[in-house]
């Protein structure tokens, strides 16, 4: 067969482990994978690196539409740029921050209407579950394609915005767990229990309390446990798939693990910056790495570790939620825009910390990154290296020391708390469908071959 183009001379993360094979890519789709294949068509030359599917970042936020309130923020065209660099060939677009959010077809259009022409990389879209949608906005969203439904029940959304997100409350997660049921597909949660997280913080506001650890303090790891109790009840009771969003505690990921062995339909993810950063260096990086949930104390930072090298864990994402430097540029944590700008981080900072620094086996690696996240969101053309696929990879140079600045960051806001750190590993080369998006030699393309799917 001749081949456009044929991956040659690295260490392949295959599903079965990983070989010093040949790939041979045809029509953007992986057509062969062996020894010698020869070296017709353009040879990318992978000696010395780490050939892995590409990155499926299942927790991102772009936020446009910005329908004249969050015009400024992370757009298409800069995010998926960023996603490129950052060997991330694909990802899970969130139904939030735009504005209108993507609660129903009309609003789903609009999203897709301002993306168009400006992928870098592949996307996948989430439909919303708010407390206005339960008459026929989530069959619409089903019917346009959403691969998952996301909902909140801790407080989020701007009620001065027409059109904002909003979370729910437990009758509306009852109805639409009940209604996304009958799709079939996924619903994941960010679960911190909004009562008590958001009198905890105001009571800390009043009290004249400003750092980042006292708004960690405020957030405390039952507020995270006792909802995902909640939500598990309403999942044996509806029969609904269920994901939890960014776990950064251990008893939550233990709690999703516990109701597996009972039947029920659950997994969760953990983010890259619970496993790098600390509660006590947070006040010295400042309001760039305010979340929710919190980063949490080093202490805890072995259990999540444990969890992710054993698989109770099912996927590590950035949560990419970036905003304009203003809501970051304040002395009060509790007044900060609360999401960090990590998408380009992902890869050359887990291969580090998780590989490198502590032996994870490669097949693990690409089952956190890729593997797990196609499985568990039917992404059928994507997250492994196998015959038929996509042709998505990222090339990785391992010990390879590189700090990030401020000037190769590909988003719109050039803010980020993985700034001025440095990482063992380098993401080589990122590669989309047989396309060459982003090398060290030349960059991030600019052709736009990212599509919504």
């Amino acid at each position: 067969m001749k081949f456009d183009s044929i991956i040659k001379n690295g260490l392949v993360i295959l599903p079965e482990g990983e070989e010093r094979v040949d790939v041979g890519i045809k029509d953007g789709k992986i057509a062969e994978i062996g020894k010698d294949l020869g070296t017709e068509g353009n040879v990318i030359d992978a000696t010395d690196l780490i050939v892995s599917p590409g990155m499926i970042d299942a927790h991102v936020h772009i936020t446009e539409p910005g329908g004249g309130y969050r015009d400024l923020w992370e757009g298409y065209d800069t995010g998926t740029r960023a996603s490129a660099k950052g060997g991330v060939t694909s990802f899970m677009e969130m139904p939030l921050n735009q504005v209108p959010a993507t609660v129903d077809s009309e609003s789903f259009d609009k999203k897709v209407d301002a993306g168009n022409g400006k992928l870098s990389v592949d996307v996948y879209s989430y439909g919303g579950l708010v407390p206005f949608n339960l008459d026929g906005g989530i069959q619409e969203l089903d019917d346009k394609g959403v691969v998952a439904y996301k909902a909140f029940v801790s407080t989020c959304g701007d009620r001065s915005i027409d059109g904002d997100f909003m979370n729910v409350d437990d009758y509306s997660l009852y109805e639409g767990m009940k209604q996304i049921a009958k799709t079939g597909k996924v619903l994941t949660i960010h679960a911190e229990n909004a009562s008590i997280t958001d009198k905890l913080g105001e009571i800390a506001y009043k009290n004249g309390e400003k750092s980042l650890a006292a708004y960690v303090d405020s957030r405390p790891v039952f507020t995270e446990v006792e909802p995902i109790q909640r939500i598990i009840l309403f999942a044996k009771e509806t029969g609904c798939r269920i994901h939890i969003a960014h776990l950064a505690c251990a008893e939550g990921i233990d709690l999703v693990k516990q109701a597996q062995e009972e039947g029920v339909d659950i997994t969760c993810e953990t983010c890259t910056h619970y496993l790098y950063f600390h509660k006590e260096e947070l006040d010295d990086i400042g309001p760039v790495v305010k979340c929710s949930p919190p980063i949490r104390e080093k202490s805890r930072q072995p259990g999540m570790w444990e969890r992710v090298m054993d698989g109770r864990v099912s996927m590590v994402v950035s949560d990419h939620s970036p905003c304009t430097p203003d809501l970051k540029d304040t002395d009060n944590a509790f007044e900060a825009w609360g999401g960090i700008s990590g998408i380009q981080s992902n890869v050359d900072m887990f291969f580090d910390e998780a590989v490198q620094k502590r032996n994870m086996p490669l097949k693990t690696f690409a089952d956190l990154i890729a593997t797990n996240v196609a499985k568990r969101f039917d992404l059928k053309d994507k997250g492994s290296i196998e015959v038929g696929k996509d042709a998505d990879f990222v090339i990785i140079k391992p010990n390879s020391p590189h700090t990030l600045k401020v000037e190769d960051l590909e988003y719109r806001n050039k803010i980020s708390p993985y700034l001025d750190r440095e990482y063992g590993a380098q993401v080589a080369k990122t590669i989309l469908r047989g396309e060459e998006i982003y090398s060290l030699e030349n960059g991030v393309s600019d052709i736009k071959i990212g599509r919504f799917l």
